[in-house]
């Protein structure tokens, strides 16, 4: 008899934490303040204008605190200080903003028992999450299809991504009839005759198919993998999966034939898309502006302490379409900090003087960029332009990496966003396979997740 076995993929586990969180605080504030008629938490959660904008904040400084992020979302502990953190910021923006919500109570304690119910709401639910739906229970099995010399590779670069997927058996594209295929480790080898069978018969769930060569999907294999298919099991090709778990375009895997799986998305031509875009970067860069201004005073007395010379630094670098601008940003390195050649920045490169140091880590170095973007050399959002030495570099040794330039470098990114930073040439091609992946799906949503997350990275003190 075929097992069956519960799982979720990373999308739908963000989606229930996104809609329980959202699900129990209004339902919970609901039952507490009917039950203790407290009028404060009855209106909050009785007219529908300040239901949704309580489900907003709560939504959006879920995101800022990283309450999706699913590494945060299965430790206890990060989960204690990410809860903390969405529940008092929350309950004290939905407080002060009165044309959004109730008008504040007269009765104080109300205040405190609205805040109390949002946060021991949320560390609950969570906290039942990291206990039951983080755990081994809801592992998801899947079975490989690839040629031999690929094993090991795939397999790891699909656990390590998502420790919920779990290989457990293979099916090798090279083998003969004949052949003796042997086990990795734990992950089974299969036959290629067995392989309808030993899905039904140990749950699988998807079987991802990553071998080059198409002779190795026999005409046995196929029927098998229709019949499969007609079942209700997912078959997927290796680059889809790795996508949607990573959200990086996986060069390394397509070779020739990137542009099969890379359709550019079509906002990246669309007039209705760009020109909203361009309008929040021209408000949004005037804001900046000033507030460049406003830290101006303090910068020049920081830079005359901890960073002693020039105030202002520009480089060129590659915008759209190859063409070369001067970027624009706060010194944060010593004037001699490139004496001899160019060569990449790292976390702890001492070229960085202290105040420098400060500036990178609260992003304040990158404020004159809103200059940049007001002129229109770039963009809020893209990839960030590099300077043309490391371009003709990395482009020798990397296929596709100029593909980046197709639209406007940005003033921070989905791979600044994801990865720590690039301090050498397979650190490009990782935040390559994020570039890519914002051009290929670029949209307004991606666009507020990357702002969102860019404050994540301001507040936590985490840029570079």
């Amino acid at each position: 008899m075929s097992k069956s076995k519960m799982h979720f993929e990373i999308s739908e586990r963000k989606l229930i934490l996104r809609l329980f969180d959202v699900v129990f605080v209004l339902v919970a504030v609901y039952l507490v303040g009917t039950f203790f008629e407290l009028n404060y938490l009855e209106a909050a959660v009785t007219n529908r204008y300040w239901i949704i904008f309580l489900a907003l904040y709560l939504s959006i400084f879920g995101a800022i605190f990283e309450m999706y992020n699913l590494q945060v979302a299965s430790n206890q502990l990060a989960v204690l200080k990410s809860t903390f953190l969405t529940a008092s910021t929350t309950a004290l923006v939905y407080l002060l903003t009165p044309v959004f919500s109730p008008e504040l109570p007269s009765n104080r304690i109300q205040i405190l028992v609205f805040y109390a119910v949002i946060f021991s709401t949320l560390i609950l639910w969570r906290l039942f999450y990291v206990r039951f739906l983080a755990s081994n229970r809801f592992l998801q099995n899947a079975v490989l299809i690839c040629e031999q010399e690929q094993l090991e590779e795939l397999i790891l670069g699909l656990q390590n991504i998502d420790p919920h997927y779990r290989i457990i058996g293979y099916v090798s594209a090279d083998a003969t009839e004949n052949s003796d295929i042997r086990p990795y480790q734990d992950v089974e080898a299969i036959h290629k005759k067995d392989l309808a069978a030993y899905v039904k018969k140990n749950a699988v769930s998807e079987v991802v198919i990553a071998s080059k060569d198409t002779a190795g999907i026999t005409s046995e294999l196929y029927q098998q993998l229709i019949e499969l298919l007609e079942s209700g099991k997912i078959v997927r090709e290796y680059t889809q999966v790795y996508e949607s778990k990573t959200h990086r375009v996986p060069v390394q895997y397509i070779e020739r034939d990137f542009y099969r799986f890379f359709p550019f998305s079509r906002n990246n031509q669309n007039k209705f898309y760009l020109s909203i875009v361009r309008f929040f970067e021209i408000i949004i860069s005037i804001v900046g502006l000033l507030l460049c201004v406003v830290f101006i005073p303090f910068i020049i007395l920081g830079n005359a302490i901890g960073n002693r010379g020039e105030l202002f630094y520009t480089q060129e670098r590659i915008g759209k379409d190859g063409v070369v601008f001067s970027i624009l940003k706060f010194r944060s390195m010593k004037n001699t900090s490139e004496a001899d050649k160019a060569v990449f920045s790292t976390v702890t490169d001492p070229r960085k003087t202290v105040f420098g140091n400060f500036m990178r880590k609260t992003r304040l170095d990158e404020f004159p960029q809103f200059l940049n973007i007001l002129r229109g050399d770039m963009g809020l959002v893209g990839p960030r332009p590099e300077r043309p030495f490391f371009v003709k570099e990395i482009s020798e040794i990397m296929p596709f990496y100029e593909t980046r330039h197709i639209i406007k470098p940005g003033l921070t990114g989905w791979a600044q966003v994801n990865y720590s930073y690039g301090e050498s040439i397979d650190d490009s091609l990782i935040k390559l396979q994020y570039d890519l992946y914002y051009i290929k799906h670029r949209s307004f949503y991606l666009d507020l997740n990357i702002a969102l997350r860019t404050i994540t990275t301001v507040l936590f003190y985490r840029g570079q």
